[in-house]
């Protein structure tokens, strides 16, 4: 099988498969004589709609279940074949993509590659399976639906999007979960599951030719998908006025949750956006726990840019105090963005932030998982580039940024806000401007 080289850039070489369009990614790494090998599709809850949310989700457990080759009645399980070569292995599922993966010992990258391109086309999607898997599915669910922050934040995105599928939970609504049939998973496997809708990274201890010559033979021979792969084409209208909403339920602790809408990951403002959160809540120095934690007012304070494929949110998260008004801790979160607008950032406080970013994506990358994981994520949501880019990207990041983005972004007709109050509560409050 021939396969085209297309770019190489700081150490890791672009290939791309004349036969069926597979982007091969080889990032040699010899600090220990382990492999990672992961691939990548681009399918994720953005690709689906009401009455299947969550088939991605779902798939991703189904995938484990075995293949003719690779079952449990033969015992060669996929979980077993992998565990007896000490291998660590899993997979996940995002907004914009989903993500299988092993780290093995070296000598074993075939195995990896053999048992990846298997259950990309030859997976059993068998009734039985959806049932016994829907069942853990659903208890996943329900063990989010019992955390109030992660059912806030779901409800923010729900209430922030309203007609792009950033609108539903990468897990599903429970209904679908529960609902979809077989053959609606099956149809959707059979959409997106091909080599031309997928990247495969290989990170650590190989030989370059001899991988490419395990891809060709393994990945190789796999046709191209018979159709082009669905495009997601709906676009998220402009946020015309600030959305807020309250969630009263069992809890302890009242929440509060702001996220505004922010351009995709490709957008030049990334970097900006990454050292903004950072700014915001990295750390007991940071701007809303200087402000929010420090003065007892919450005991916990984040923010984070969620950037992906299409635009997404900036969000803030405050976890208030026993006794603190949803309405006071607010007004100060808001408080704190509004000087960030008006008021150049501290060369000092900027540049601890950007040494925190390159520390962080250092730590990230402290294994060959952990390069081939953030280079997937970089892959599915602009470039894989963005992996070597981004912290040169954001070491360019001035104050003069930092405002415009704050001022751009960060605006009340752009914003949705959340509170979820304990039941205990006697009275809502009302929020006043």
């Amino acid at each position: 099988m021939t396969y085209t080289k297309i770019t190489e850039y700081d150490g890791i070489t672009e290939y791309k498969f004349d036969s069926n369009d597979l982007k091969l990614l080889l990032a040699p790494r010899r600090a220990a004589p382990v492999v990672a090998f992961m691939v990548l599709y681009r399918v994720g809850s953005r690709n689906e709609a009401v009455g299947h949310t969550g088939s991605t989700h779902l798939l991703e457990h189904m995938l484990f279940k075995g293949t003719p080759t690779y079952n449990k009645q033969n015992g060669t399980q996929i979980a077993s074949v992998l565990q007896r070569q000490g291998g660590v292995f899993n997979a996940d599922t995002w907004f914009d993509r989903t993500r299988y993966y092993e780290m093995l010992p070296s000598d074993q990258l075939e195995l990896a590659i053999h048992l990846e391109a298997d259950r990309m086309r030859n997976s059993f999607i068998a009734d039985e399976d959806r049932q016994s898997e829907m069942t853990v599915v659903r208890n996943e669910l329900e063990r989010g639906e019992n955390e109030p922050s992660n059912i806030l934040h779901e409800r923010l995105w729900a209430m922030a999007f309203r007609e792009h599928p950033y609108h539903h939970p990468t897990i599903g609504w429970r209904s679908d979960v529960e609902g979809v049939p077989t053959s609606r998973l099956k149809e959707f496997y059979d959409t997106f599951y091909h080599p031309n809708n997928a990247t495969a990274i290989i990170v650590g201890d190989f030989d370059e030719q001899a991988a490419l010559d395990l891809m060709s033979k393994h990945f190789g021979q796999i046709p191209s998908s018979h159709a082009p792969i669905p495009p997601m084409y709906t676009v998220e209208p402009p946020q015309e006025g600030e959305i807020r909403f309250t969630l009263r339920r069992a809890g302890q602790l009242g929440l509060i949750n702001v996220g505004w809408h922010i351009p995709e990951a490709a957008h030049p403002d990334t970097a900006v956006l990454t050292v903004l959160d950072t700014l915001l809540s990295a750390g007991i120095t940071s701007r809303l726990y200087q402000a929010l934690v420090e003065t007892q007012m919450a005991v916990d304070v984040g923010a984070q840019a969620f950037q992906f494929v299409d635009p997404g949110l900036f969000m803030l998260h405050v976890t208030l105090r026993p006794g603190i008004k949803h309405a006071d801790a607010e007004r100060v979160a808001l408080e704190v963005i509004e000087k960030m607008k008006t008021e150049d950032t501290p060369e000092k406080e900027l540049q601890k932030a950007k040494n925190m970013i390159t520390t962080q994506m250092i730590y990230l990358r402290d294994s060959p998982l952990g390069v081939a994981r953030v280079i997937a994520e970089a892959e599915a949501a602009a470039n894989w580039k963005m992996f070597v880019d981004l912290p040169k990207m954001v070491e360019q990041v001035t104050p003069a940024d930092i405002k415009r983005v704050a001022t751009t972004y960060l605006t009340e007709d752009n914003r949705t806000v959340g509170w979820f109050i304990p039941k205990q509560e006697e009275s809502i409050e009302v929020y006043e401007q």
